[in-house]
């Protein structure tokens, strides 16, 4: 199978129902984006989706954040436990793909995708918001438990990306620290977080973050 970009997906701020102010969580396919590197979490434009929408650029965007991919595989699982259709951009995703394991990509890994190189971060951490958005009881738990959380990509090259766009892993580096096995480090296991810091694939940022938690 030709893994693929079933859907490109951006928001705009909207009322998510229990929260205070809007939210960008909300994505809506567009048909085409333009990614760039929109620089650090703080001070820096937020999304790497040129109209995309983040509201809380303490937590969310930034460099390492750029854009997030979801599998569609990985919506239809949970369309199926869930009980209703998701449809695509409903994680609040920027690429919607098939035919790719984004929930088992190495941490570094690089991805050809349209005219733009994306860089394999780390996990996305569920929050409140994401809960509220779902609507669907102990989310934020259920999602960890899951563990399979799509994949934030840095943009190591910037470029437009559209619907139907192969997407072609350019790089692996081998190491086997996929980002499943970050997201464990990242709620808590502090032995696995251990072997990302003796690894050195982090950036700094998160290298010190995590390293502040060990």
């Amino acid at each position: 199978m030709i893994a693929t970009v079933l859907s490109v997906n951006a928001g705009r701020p909207a009322p998510v129902a229990g929260l205070r102010r809007p939210s960008g969580i909300r994505k809506e396919p567009v048909g085409r984006i333009e990614v760039r590197d929109p620089g650090p979490k703080r001070g820096g434009l937020g999304s790497g989706v040129v109209g995309d929408h983040i509201i809380s650029r303490k937590h969310h965007g930034g460099e390492t954040q750029a854009v997030y991919a979801v599998a569609r595989e990985e919506l239809d699982w949970w369309g199926r436990e869930l009980g209703r259709e998701l449809p695509d951009g409903m994680f609040g995703e920027n690429l919607t793909t098939s035919g790719i394991d984004v929930d088992h990509a190495e941490v570094g890994e690089q991805w050809r995708v349209g005219t733009a190189l994306l860089e394999v971060c780390g996990p996305r951490v569920p929050c409140a918001t994401f809960a509220l958005h779902m609507g669907e009881r102990r989310w934020v738990r259920r999602f960890a438990e899951r563990g399979l959380t799509g994949a934030y990509l840095a943009v190591r090259e910037a470029g437009v990306v559209e619907v139907d766009d192969p997407v072609e892993v350019v790089h692996r580096p081998g190491h086997g620290l996929t980002v499943p096995v970050l997201f464990r480090a990242v709620m808590g296991e502090r032995e696995l977080a251990r072997v990302f810091l003796e690894a050195g694939i982090l950036p700094e940022a998160e290298h010190e973050w995590l390293a502040s938690g060990v």
